[in-house]
């Protein structure tokens, strides 16, 4: 048995270091923050350090281990001198930090249960692990998300840990929550900003145009209000034109149509001038119809490379036509998505597992039909709230991923 403490800037490079150094069976006793590098006590970095014991070693982890075989031989029972191992990495000064006697302490115990034969690794069927993955099958999460999840709480839960599962849980969904990103506009943007949306038919991409133009047009939440206007190139949709016709004369903001690249980048060549946003609705297409889609990137083209494109997707669909989507729309180079009728479903897993995998980002929520209601920015306190069966601290996750109060709209 082998002990050993180990620093490095992050938790996985730490654990990479380990596991080059030591092999895989290694146990994870204890791991803290600490401040690295620096001079002078100055400019020193955050840091993770973890500390833990080689276990099952044997003849073919020997080359990993890199130690000599006669110390691959030595018995449970020579825990004093191993101690003395550990202390001796540790400087003097420190040696009476509660902390370090925390740890002395789990090796102590460690060791007696090593004696009795009864040594505690974490097991796959732990009744906590069981429970949270669950929660995650409840929520529409992917396999290969429930699996991250899993082999984290394993790195990362003691067995202390595992035996509070409110402590796991509440891990778990800050875990999920780091897994969230969320879209950040550019401060300096050249104008007009051209934001173009894209999509499969049926997810709401007209709708959310109309309530982006109330968001800017008509001001809200203290912002002022900027020139607006409604592009749209669905010219062959039966009532699309009317239908953004018919938001135009609501809110009071013009609205223009274009047919194809030439029309639309005199369009946007013609208004450029007074108009500080220029708003995109685009043909649905499905995306298993790549010459469509081809045609569609070819109009498009003509908003230039400083515009903004943004996937439509809405949180009703399942998680792996969500990743066939994000895929097949990949050519437009779209910054962020767009996640529409969030109110349609209580689970909402699928498309955080699917950003996630493929590290998207989220721009805006949208749910229900009405103009220009029920629109904001994506925060991942949202998400959060929303995810069944797991109990929320709000309170605790806003702190931990707090929203900037400017750069929020919100309209309900």
């Amino acid at each position: 048995m082998e002990y050993f403490v180990e620093q490095a800037p992050t938790y996985t490079e730490c654990l990479n270091k380990i596991h080059t150094k030591y092999g895989k069976s290694v146990t994870i006793l204890y791991h803290k923050t600490i401040r690295m590098g620096g001079l002078f006590g100055f400019f020193t970095k955050e840091g993770v350090e973890l500390t833990g014991v080689v276990t099952n070693v044997g003849p073919r982890n020997m080359t990993s281990l890199n130690i000599p075989e006669a110390a691959l031989s030595r018995k449970a029972s020579d825990f004093e001198e191993e101690r003395k191992k550990v202390l001796a990495v540790v400087p003097t000064q420190t040696q009476k930090d509660p902390t370090l006697q925390q740890v002395l302490n789990e090796v102590r115990t460690l060791k007696e249960r090593i004696d009795a034969g009864t040594i505690n690794t974490v097991p796959a069927e732990h009744t906590t692990i069981k429970r949270v993955d669950e929660l995650l099958i409840l929520n529409d999460f992917s396999p290969g998300f429930r699996q991250t999840i899993q082999e984290r709480i394993k790195k990362e839960c003691s067995i202390d840990m595992l035996n509070d599962y409110n402590a796991v849980q509440d891990s778990v969904l800050e875990w999920i929550g780091e897994s969230i990103r969320i879209y950040k506009e550019e401060k300096f943007q050249q104008r007009p900003r051209i934001i173009a949306l894209i999509g499969p038919t049926g997810v709401g991409k007209t709708t959310t145009i109309a309530k982006l133009a109330a968001i800017y047009g008509i001001g809200n939440s203290g912002r002022r209000p900027i020139n607006v206007r409604m592009i749209t190139i669905d010219a062959f949709r039966i009532g699309a034109r009317a239908q953004l016709e018919a938001y135009s004369k609501i809110m009071d903001l013009p609205v223009s149509f274009a047919d194809d690249y030439d029309d639309l980048k005199k369009t946007i060549a013609l208004y450029s001038e007074e108009t500080d946003m220029l708003l995109i609705d685009t043909i649905g297409k499905s995306p298993r119809d790549s010459a469509k889609l081809g045609e569609m990137k070819q109009i498009l083209d003509a908003c230039g490379t400083s515009s903004e494109i943004h996937l439509a997707i809405a949180a009703t669909t399942k998680a792996d036509t969500i990743t066939e989507i994000m895929q097949q729309f990949e050519p437009f180079a779209y910054r962020s998505v767009v996640v529409t009728k969030l109110d349609e479903t209580p689970r909402i897993g699928n498309i955080i597992s699917a950003l996630a995998e493929r590290q998207k980002s989220i721009s805006y929520i949208t749910d229900g039909q009405k103009v220009p209601n029920n629109i904001q920015n994506a925060s991942i306190v949202r998400f959060l709230i929303n995810i069944e069966g797991f109990h929320v601290n709000r309170a605790k996750i806003e702190a931990r991923f707090p929203s900037n109060p400017s750069d929020q709209i919100q309209w309900r």
